[in-house]
């Protein structure tokens, strides 16, 4: 199995024309990922791969859902905690930002997930009635 770290899959997930290094790169990986070898993603490398996608690139957050989606889509890769990434994908769906849902869905066996600051993130996680629930903490 070979482990795959965030700028093999930026690579592979985007067609950065103005650079002549990222399309060989881009060959490179899609080499690697579309032989079907087994290959393993962590979950900190999906929260820095969503991270580059939106904040550098400037994919919407539907496309870096699409992105994510091909990505566990693929039978030969095997993703860390899985199921906790397809239900931060669900809550981002809802209107969670990706790195919140990430971290509430890995607290999912938690009685609360206790914030200082994110006020917005606990709001719209109280009306989805998610759980654990979001506590701001004063």
């Amino acid at each position: 199995m070979i482990g795959l770290d965030t700028n093999v899959l930026a690579r592979y997930y985007v067609d950065d024309a103005a650079d002549a290094e990222a399309g060989r790169q881009r060959q490179a990986a899609r080499r690697l990922i579309d032989a079907g070898r087994p290959l393993m993603v962590s979950k900190s490398v999906i929260l820095e791969l969503e991270w580059i996608l939106r904040g550098y690139y400037r994919f919407s957050q539907p496309e870096v859902a699409s992105v994510l989606r091909h990505l566990l889509a693929l039978a030969h890769v095997t993703v860390e905690d899985r199921e906790v990434v397809d239900q931060a994908l669900s809550n981002c769906d809802a209107g969670i930002d990706f790195a919140d849902a990430l971290h509430h869905a890995s607290y999912r066996s938690c009685a609360s997930v206790a914030t200082f600051d994110d006020r917005r993130f606990a709001r719209r996680a109280g009306k989805l009635g998610m759980t654990p629930a979001v506590v701001v903490v004063k």
